[in-house]
């Protein structure tokens, strides 16, 4: 068989693969390129080479700074910006939402917009007592849009931008995807306006994702927190060292109730006397502790809590979190109490529920099914609830993009986000060189940690785009982008440059609702390359139409990821997508069609 025969049946397996979608699509894509270096259509080296393509690494680095934009806060802020502004009317709801996201996906990625804002949409339904089906997919189609606007909106964008400047030293410039992509965006918008209450069902959502924008005031309505606590420490040498733990008094301080006192290194926990370095914990008002420990010398200690737990439980610095005991935790039989420092030093107990009912400041020895409400910095809270000894009812993570807009690190952010713009606009440096500075700084500005940086990254895209780039290169190398290059030309006949794109768009799309879009454009776009050589036409306009086809991703759920993101919130079914999406895929057409070829001549 000829290496194209060979080719043939190994992109035929993968797309049949893609399509039955019951093998993981890393799988798949890095079984093509050990497919490709096994029957000698590629070299062993060059089958595996696009996993270090710089491309690659350049898509990996913007989920970094993703990240970075939505860990700091900076949707949180947005969204909640967005329901203060649209007001009442359905129509600027619609706008502002859709250029939200838009403007979101341009730059931390069509997937990190949509899962920013899908609890904001929630919240607006949940207010204007809309259904949610009439807001979920608009949203994930607007971002769709919104993923033509720069440089930054897609990996297929990088991709096709790569390809550009590598076979015509020309590519395409940053802000010069939005000479479509704002058109784009305006029709998006517009067919949302006015189709969108006809085409898009009328449902009650089954599931829908947690909103914790509220969150400090949801602990405080469902726990009973009670009055600040201070730490002070007894030094050596106290005339308090050595009493008994009951004659401890504190009636010359009104309004000052003794908690506990929390052991030193010194002796263990349960001590009957107080040891030099133990810090006596008492509850009350802040000048009557200050006065307590001025009449006794001792020593104030910070509290990793914010003072006011009521006024502050939740800031940019502090956050809560509610823990939960499992079984055969270590935590069992362990005794605490309201006000109680951890072992760690970094966290404190707010409060402490059995079967939902508050046990007060009392101290209790916790058993399984316990809950504490634990606060602390949002460091600490990361760090150490990754115990296995507790279980977190909302991942700390998630209650501090939604619950903090602006954090403390969002300038960074930021700065980083506009540094990298800057440095792509321009040119300066190359595009992955300026995503892989922009990834570096959001870690050294303290934005973002390395763990967190490597959670932040879709591992599965970017295996996906570096495990079938050497597919294109062997689709090219074999001969069979000039092979089916023919056959799209002898379809096309004598009707010209327009009716390639329409065979473009067409191919495209199609394959593009089935598998990856990514996938599908780094199988299609070396057709599309040698079609526009043969016929004489400017790469340009071709490449331009395939990137337009690829986002076009709006027949069925299974199109793209923010395309299932939505389903279920929406309560969505299959024929649901086509119905509005259809209206959409054409305007994307003409788009590409007609007005792609004005900006970029044949």
């Amino acid at each position: 068989m000829s290496d194209i025969t060979v080719l043939g049946i190994i992109l035929a397996v993968v797309v049949v693969l893609f399509v039955w979608n019951r093998i993981p699509v890393e799988i798949v894509a890095l079984g093509s390129a050990l497919a490709l270096a096994a029957t000698g259509i590629l070299p062993i080296g060059d089958a595996l080479s696009g996993l270090g393509d710089p491309t690659v690494l350049f898509i990996a680095a913007l989920f970094v700074v993703s990240e970075g934009l939505d860990s700091s806060g900076v949707t949180a802020w947005a969204g909640q910006r967005l329901i203060e502004t649209a007001g009442e009317s359905r129509v600027r709801l619609v706008v502002f939402r859709s250029l939200l996201v838009a403007v979101f996906t341009a730059f931390i990625s069509v997937n990190g917009a949509v899962a920013a804002l899908l609890p904001v949409v929630v919240v607006i339904a949940i207010r204007k007592s809309m259904p949610p089906s009439q807001l979920m997919m608009p949203l994930a189609f607007a971002a769709h849009a919104g993923a033509l606007l720069v440089l930054t909106g897609s990996p297929v964008n990088i991709i096709v931008a790569d390809v550009a400047a590598e076979v015509g030293g020309v590519g395409f410039g940053f802000f010069e995807f939005g000479l479509v992509g704002v058109p784009l965006l305006v029709g998006t918008i517009a067919i949302i306006v006015f189709l969108g209450p006809r085409l898009l069902p009328h449902r009650s959502a089954k599931t829908l994702p947690p909103n914790l924008s509220q969150h400090a005031r949801t602990l405080i309505d469902h726990y009973t927190i009670h009055e600040p606590v201070a730490r002070l420490r007894v030094p050596a040498g106290n005339p308090l060292v050595g009493t008994s733990l009951g004659d401890l008094s504190l009636a010359d301080h009104p309004g000052l109730s003794l908690v506990g006192v929390g052991a030193s290194s010194d002796h263990p926990t349960g001590s009957a006397v107080v040891v030099a370095g133990d810090a006596i914990i008492v509850r009350g008002s802040p000048d009557s502790a200050r006065h307590f420990a001025s009449a006794h010398a001792l020593e104030e200690l910070p509290v990793p809590v914010a003072p006011e737990a009521a006024d502050s439980l939740i800031s940019r610095q502090y956050g809560a979190v509610e823990a939960v005991v499992p079984p055969r935790s270590g935590l069992e039989g362990q005794a605490v109490f309201p006000g109680m420092v951890t072992e760690s030093g970094d966290l404190v107990i707010l409060a402490v529920q059995r079967g939902g009912i508050d046990l007060g400041p009392e101290e209790v020895e916790l058993v399984a099914g316990d809950v504490l409400l634990l606060q602390g910095t949002w460091d600490a809270l990361e760090e150490h609830l990754e115990d296995p000894d507790v279980r977190v009812v909302d991942p700390v993570d998630i209650v501090r993009r939604q619950a903090v807009p602006l954090g403390l690190t969002s300038k960074a952010a930021l700065v980083v986000l506009a540094g990298m713009v800057v440095l792509l606009a321009t040119g300066a440096v190359t595009s992955a060189t300026a995503g892989i500075l922009a990834a570096i700084a959001m870690v050294l500005t303290g934005v973002v940690r390395v763990q967190q940086a490597y959670r932040a990254i879709n591992w599965t895209t970017v295996i996906l785009v570096g495990a079938m780039l050497p597919m294109s290169t062997a689709i090219t190398v074999t001969g069979a982008a000039d092979l089916i290059a023919d056959g799209l030309l002898r379809a096309v006949g004598d009707a010209g440059p327009y009716a390639l794109l329409v065979g473009v768009f067409v191919i495209t799309a199609v394959f593009g609702q089935l598998i990856s879009n990514t996938a599908t454009v780094l199988v299609v776009y070396p057709v599309a390359v040698v079609a526009a050589r043969e016929m004489g036409v400017s790469y340009l306009p071709v490449l331009m139409a395939l990137n337009v086809a690829a986002a076009a991703a709006f027949l069925t759920p299974v199109a793209t990821p923010v395309n299932l993101m939505v389903m279920g919130p929406g309560s969505y079914r299959f024929t649901d997508y086509w119905k509005f999406g259809l209206p959409l895929l054409l305007w994307f057409m003409v788009v590409a069609v007609l007005l792609v070829p004005v900006v970029w001549p044949f």
